[in-house]
This record gives C-alpha cells, sequence and structure tokens, in this order.
C-alpha cells in the first residue's frame, strides 16, 4: 500500500490466499487493537433481481441471519462470544460482518462459513424478516418526508430497461409480501457461491492464523456456479425528463440527475472529485453562493457510486415556497455548470486531495472500515490504494472535462412540493 496513506507500512501489509472453492481472501493485521472482523462481501444485489420480484436481495439479507443447520442461533453464539455482527446490501454488493475478541476468532469463521455452505431458508424466518423488511419499507418510504423520493428518481432516470430504476429496498411492499421460501432458496443457489464472494479479515490475528482458519471452515465448502449476469445496457437520456410529484414534506425539494460513467473508470473519480468541489464543507461553491445566499436551506451535490452507469445528483431545499421550482433547478445547474467556466484553481484541487487523503487514513486507522475497504478492493480486482490514488492523480482539467460532458447531457429533473 501507499506509505504517504499508511501510518505504519508492516501492519498494513495486504496478504491473499484463494481456496479451492474459489472463495478469495484478504487480510491485514492491526496490532493496536484486541478484536478479529470478518466481512463477506457477495458479488450480488438488487442489480440481480427481476421487476416482479423487487426488494429480494435485501429480504435475503435479513434471512441470512436466522441461523444454519449446524447453528440455530446465530445471534446468541455471537454474543456468547463477546461480538456483534450487521450487513448492508447495495444495488451492487451484499456485505456482511463480525466483529470478536481476538481469542474467539474461530467463532466468527465457523458462524460465517456455516451459513454460506447451508442457511436455514424456511418459512417460519422468513415469516419473522418478511413483516420487519415491510415495516421498514413503510417507515422509509412511505412514512418519512421524501422516503419515497428514490423510487420516483430512478424510475424516471433508468426507465423499464435497467435494475437500478427501482431501489434496493424494492418498488412496493406488496411484492416483498408475495415472496416465498422458494425464492430466497433460488436466490441463495443463484448468487451465493464461495466463487462469488470475498472474505475479508482484519484486526489483531496473524495472517498464518486467519487463512489456517479460512482453510478449516470455508474450504471444505463445495464449489459451484452462479447464474451468469446479463443486464442491458444503461442508454442516454436523450431528452431532458421532467417529473413534478407531491407529498408530506415541509419544503419543495428539486433534484437533478445526470447519468455518469460506471465505477472503474477515470471518469467515475472525476465526478466524485466534481461534486466534492461542488458541496463538500463549508467552503464549497454550492454552500458558499446557494445557501450562505438563503435560496436554499441545503443544497448538495452527489454520485450514487454505481457498477454500471450511475447518476450524479444536484439536490436542494427550497428557503421560500414563493420561489419557481424551474428556477431552483436553474440555479443548482448554473452553479454547477460554473466550472466549466471558471476552471478550478490550484488551492481547490489541493483542497479536494488532502480531503481524501485524511478520509482515508481514517479509514485504515480503523480495522473494521479496513476490512470493508479491503474486500471491496478485492471484489474490483485492485489494490486498496488504486481508488484513492486514482483521486488524487486527476487533474484540474480532467475534472473540469467531465463536468463538460456530463452537464452538457440532458438531465432528469425531479421536483417534489408539499401537499395542499
Amino acid at each position: 500500500m501507499n506509505a504517504e496513506l499508511t501510518s505504519s507500512q508492516p501492519s498494513q501489509r495486504v496478504s491473499r490466499l484463494t481456496l479451492e472453492n474459489g472463495l478469495r481472501v484478504v487480510h491485514v493485521q492491526d496490532t493496536s487493537t484486541a478484536m478479529v472482523a470478518l466481512n463477506v462481501l457477495y458479488n450480488t444485489g438488487a442489480r440481480d433481481e427481476e421487476p416482479t420480484l423487487t426488494g429480494l436481495a435485501h429480504l435475503f439479507e435479513h434471512n441470512f441471519f436466522g441461523g444454519s443447520e449446524n447453528i440455530a442461533d446465530f445471534d446468541g453464539e455471537l454474543t456468547a462470544a463477546g461480538g456483534e455482527s450487521n450487513a448492508w446490501t447495495g444495488n451492487d454488493f451484499t456485505n456482511y460482518y463480525e466483529v470478536a475478541p481476538a481469542h474467539n476468532a474461530e467463532t466468527l469463521f465457523h458462524l460465517e462459513s456455516d451459513r454460506m455452505l447451508c442457511p436455514v431458508l424456511g418459512p417460519d424466518v422468513l415469516a419473522v424478516q418478511r413483516n420487519v423488511v415491510i415495516e421498514e419499507f413503510k417507515q422509509q418510504c412511505l412514512n418519512r418526508p421524501y422516503g419515497d423520493l428514490s423510487h420516483h428518481l430512478r424510475t424516471l432516470v433508468y426507465g423499464d430497461v435497467h435494475p437500478y430504476s427501482w431501489p434496493v429496498i424494492g418498488k412496493n411492499f406488496e411484492q416483498i409480501q408475495g415472496m416465498t421460501d422458494a425464492d430466497l432458496r433460488a436466490w441463495y443457489t443463484s448468487h451465493y457461491a464461495p466463487a462469488n464472494a470475498v472474505l475479508a479479515v482484519t484486526g489483531n490475528i496473524t495472517t498464518e492464523e486467519a487463512f489456517r482458519l479460512a482453510r478449516k471452515w470455508f474450504g471444505p465448502i463445495p464449489a459451484r456456479a452462479v447464474v451468469p449476469r446479463t443486464l442491458p445496457p444503461v442508454p442516454d437520456l436523450g431528452e431532458r425528463r421532467e417529473k413534478t410529484v407531491s407529498g408530506n414534506v415541509p419544503a419543495t425539494s428539486v433534484t437533478v440527475a445526470y447519468l455518469m460513467d460506471e465505477y472503474g473508470t477515470r471518469g467515475y473519480w472525476a465526478a466524485d472529485a466534481l461534486t466534492d468541489l461542488l458541496s463538500d464543507g463549508r467552503a464549497s461553491r454550492f454552500f458558499r453562493r446557494l445557501v450562505m445566499t438563503g435560496i436554499f436551506t441545503e443544497a448538495e451535490a452527489s454520485i450514487t457510486g454505481s457498477e454500471h452507469r450511475g447518476m450524479l445528483l444536484l439536490t436542494g431545499r427550497l428557503a421560500n415556497e414563493e420561489m419557481a421550482p424551474n428556477e431552483a433547478v436553474d440555479m443548482l445547474i448554473s452553479e454547477a455548470r460554473s466550472v466549466i467556466a471558471e476552471g478550478i484553481s490550484d488551492y481547490d484541487l489541493q483542497r479536494l486531495r488532502n480531503k481524501r487523503r485524511a478520509v482515508t487514513v481514517m479509514g485504515c486507522m480503523d480495522y473494521l472500515g479496513m476490512g470493508q475497504r479491503l474486500a471491496m478492493a478485492e471484489m474490483h480486482h485492485e489494490e486498496p490504494d488504486t481508488a484513492v490514488n486514482t483521486y488524487l492523480s486527476l487533474s484540474a482539467d480532467e475534472i473540469v472535462d467531465t463536468a463538460r460532458r456530463i452537464f452538457d447531457s440532458h438531465p432528469a429533473v425531479l421536483v417534489y412540493r408539499p401537499r395542499g
């Protein structure tokens, strides 16, 4: 790893092992902690769903905590070892992670390997977790202001062509309600194979011990094929798309979405740098020119961080309801496009680089955060510092050229107004 980004080169040395069943294992030791973390990252997410079974990847994640054939109480075993766990599902990947004291590291390997081998996916577990996920859908999407914004926006941008057209939690809770244990078993068979996953081991455990436990517990899991992923390309918008919705929200919000390059390209990181320049911190252009001037109560720029063509988003919440939404949209776009006309100063470029270095170093200091970073890098077949070093190597001209290419294209515009 890059010595410029790490405080202790030996403790950050990355070791790799690939088991015969195809599981990739990656390890970094951290002697400053008494804990060990396991991250198992699966190369599957909402992008692998069918339009009639949306939310299945997320529902499966919940069911994966229902125990395995040899371990009836996953949480109980983990708690007895002094550990804790959690997980997340995204459009592209699903990640499970556990932490425990180093002397109980083998418990983590035992628990995680057994549910990779033989999870319990029966109707009893499903009945409980399905209700949990439905309540989560209602709380996040139906009972929270702007909760269904992503539903409207993704359909507006992606139409019905690509699975990015629905959020990870699913199109609606009725689809979740109709899912069966047969759907879960089919999802497991199609995607949860050793060769479709990365195991990252971090914390106070040696490489020798980490690899010994990986071989012992994960090595006997049989290799099996996964369903090939065949996704349609994301087409250009072709023309400006607009939609206005209303709901129980405190103020009008406007969202401008542009398509951007996929992960693994320099254009992806240039778009990331561009949004940092526009809205990261009180020194950003959006804050100084749009929030401090009283036009918006908040204004942000962000990217969705997708494996396929994602979205660069410009969002703002109006400070004055008398302002026409189209005028607010024009202000967001005009301020974003100002990067093209004004360029990027040496000071601003250095500020971006310093902030990214600081965030990366802080991430490396946390053994759990380091594990997730390792797993994602290995999934991408890159070094842990590849992403940050690509970001740091961007020139001002490269970022400006990306801004020109993105902001010269057609956007999708979503206006979310208070009801009544």
